[in-house]
This record gives C-alpha cells, sequence and structure tokens, in this order.
C-alpha cells in the first residue's frame, strides 16, 4: 500500500503566508486517503503506536515535538459502519475529553458510550489526547517541555486527519464538541478558528474565564499548574496575560458564533450531589448564561438544555447533540 504524504508546499502554494491551519479551514484543500492507502505521518506527527484491528475503532500515538511527553499523544478514530466498503466521505467531530489526572483520548469508549450512539450513523469522530489539565491551550508557561495542545489539535491533528481518512475537509463538513475542558476547548476553537467548524457543543464546557472574579480563568492556571505544567501555567501568575485571556474566551468573541450550530448543556444542581460537582458546575451554568444573553443579544441562535445534576456528562444529550450534528453538516457522499 502507498503512503501518502501531502507537504506544506502544495497545500500553501496559493495562499501566501497563511498556515497550514487557516488555509485548512477556509478552504478544506487536503483531500482524503483512498479506502486502499496507509494511514501515514505527516504534519509533524509520526506515528509511532497503532491499532487498526477494530473495524470501527483505530488507535494511533504520535511522536510530536508539540507535545513532550515519552510516550507521546494519543487519538482515537471512530469510522462509521460502512466506511471499508462505501468510498464515500463524511463529516467529522472533533470530541474532546474533559480534565482530570485520569483523562484521556479514551474517557468516550465505554461500554454504552460513543460506538453505540454513532452506530449506523455517518460520521468519522476524531478523539484526541488534551492532556489532564491542558485547556486546548498553548501554555504561557510549562516547566515540563512542551504541552502545546492548541498546535497539536489545530496545526497538526486536523490536517493529519484529513490527509488520511475520507472526510468533507471544509467549514461544513466538520463540527467540535466537548465535556467540561473539552467543551471550553471547542468553544474557543470554534471561534478562533472561525472557518473551520459549522457546529460547536459544549457539554458542562465553561464558556466564560472571567466571570466571578475569574472563577475559571484561576482554576485553568491551578490545575494546570498541579496536573500538566511542573507548575507553569495557561494563562499567566500573578498577572494574567490578557491578550490570550481575551483570544480564548468565548463571551468575548460572540460575533464569531455567527452561522454556526450551538449546542450547550449546564447542570443546575440538586441535592445528594458531591459539593465540589456542584462548585464546578455552578461556575459552568453561570457562564452559559452570561454567553446566551449576549448570543440573544446579537441575534444568534442556539440550542441550550439546563438539567438537574452537578458536572458530568449527560449521555442521552451527547446522543441528541450527534443527531444534530449529522443533520447539519454536509451529508456523507
Amino acid at each position: 500500500m502507498t503512503e501518502f504524504q501531502p507537504t506544506r508546499r502544495n497545500i500553501l502554494k496559493a495562499a501566501g503566508g497563511l498556515s497550514a491551519a487557516a488555509v485548512l479551514g477556509a478552504a478544506g484543500v487536503v483531500g482524503g486517503a483512498s479506502v486502499a492507502q496507509a494511514v501515514g505521518d505527516g504534519f509533524g506527527l509520526r506515528i509511532i503506536d497503532s491499532n487498526e484491528s477494530d473495524p470501527r475503532l483505530k488507535y494511533y500515538r504520535f511522536k510530536t515535538s508539540q507535545i513532550g511527553w515519552t510516550t507521546g499523544p494519543g487519538v482515537n478514530v471512530l469510522l462509521p459502519d460502512d466506511y471499508d466498503s462505501s468510498g464515500r466521505r463524511y463529516p467529522v467531530m472533533y470530541l474532546f475529553h474533559g480534565g482530570g489526572t485520569g483523562a484521556d483520548f479514551r474517557n468516550f469508549d465505554v461500554p454504552g458510550g460513543i460506538r453505540e450512539l454513532t452506530a449506523g450513523k455517518p460520521i468519522i469522530v476524531v478523539m484526541p489526547d488534551g492532556g489532564g489539565a491542558g485547556w486546548y491551550s498553548n501554555p504561557v508557561t510549562s516547566f515540563v517541555g512542551p504541552r502545546n495542545w492548541e498546535t497539536f489539535h489545530m496545526s497538526q491533528l486536523l490536517p493529519w486527519v484529513e490527509a488520511n481518512f475520507r472526510t468533507h475537509a471544509d467549514y461544513d463538513g466538520r463540527a467540535v464538541a466537548g465535556y467540561s475542558m473539552g467543551g471550553f476547548g471547542a468553544l474557543k476553537y470554534a471561534a478562533k478558528y472561525y472557518g473551520h467548524f459549522a457546529s460547536v457543543s459544549a457539554h458542562s464546557g465553561p464558556p466564560s474565564l472571567r466571570l466571578n472574579g475569574g472563577a475559571v480563568g484561576h482554576w485553568a492556571n491551578a490545575s494546570s499548574a498541579a496536573i500538566e505544567l511542573g507548575g507553569g501555567t495557561i494563562y499567566g501568575v500573578p498577572l494574567w496575560n490578557e491578550a490570550r485571556v481575551s483570544a480564548d474566551n468565548a463571551v468575548e468573541r460572540i460575533p464569531s458564533y455567527h452561522n454556526k450550530r450551538i449546542f450547550m448543556v449546564a447542570g443546575t444542581g440538586a441535592e445528594n450531589i458531591p459539593w465540589f460537582s456542584a462548585f464546578q458546575e455552578s461556575h459552568v451554568l453561570d457562564g452559559q448564561r452570561e454567553f446566551r444573553g449576549l448570543l440573544d443579544q446579537a441575534g444568534i441562535p442556539y440550542t441550550a438544555h439546563e438539567v438537574p445534576g452537578g458536572h458530568t456528562l449527560r449521555w442521552h444529550l451527547l446522543a441528541e447533540d450527534i443527531d444534530g450534528i449529522v443533520a447539519h453538516l454536509r451529508p456523507a457522499a
């Protein structure tokens, strides 16, 4: 089988000084591999481990200069049931996990999870590592080597996926979604890389870094320092890099959500839930209400669910979201 390795020269040829990520988002010029082609290296990613034995779920792990892990970051790519036989191109959803010491790209592959929710549905789901507290960002400081998750996702992984799988490699062919920290990352990428994603979903994902005394921004700094960066931070201490915060803050980028499908979920609390889960979700809820108010002022439509409970992924609403994504994106063809 022939390995397909597109070059940046070909991709950027007609785009002057634009970055590869910008070109891919605006024009979707990278094609996908044919059914018979092997998945290969490219875009700064070298495959160091893989398992393609499952008919639908393909696993890869990479060596990249952007993430200084010894093992390298991983990704699961979940294919439609008929991918090998259809010859069609498919819409793709990038699905981001939440934070914590046990959080990684495998979190959605559980019994009753993402495989079952997408069975029979014509969509590719890409689930990458985002670090235990990487916040889908390039940090201001790191004392453990590079942890440039934003660059890994947007400048390396996205074009790698589109070079190796049959996706609709344009705006109407891509969605981004996530849970918790991953919902924050989805909202951030959808606005910051406007031409990439026609749909964005935040499942208990916070859209506001500055609300409530900067609670979410401070949590991003504290959690990343403890789990991810060896004392480094996402936004800087004692003073924040204000430009970086504003660039990542969904509530400050409202015009960038025009012409997108927007889906949000937040819990409203309840009795007998762990206090920290309730505390986390209270900031999510406050931020989503602020975000929705700003969207209303701008005349931007959205779908939002407020449901009882704390900070958790509600699988039935992820299922509803996936159905909405499939209906909204360009159909497989």
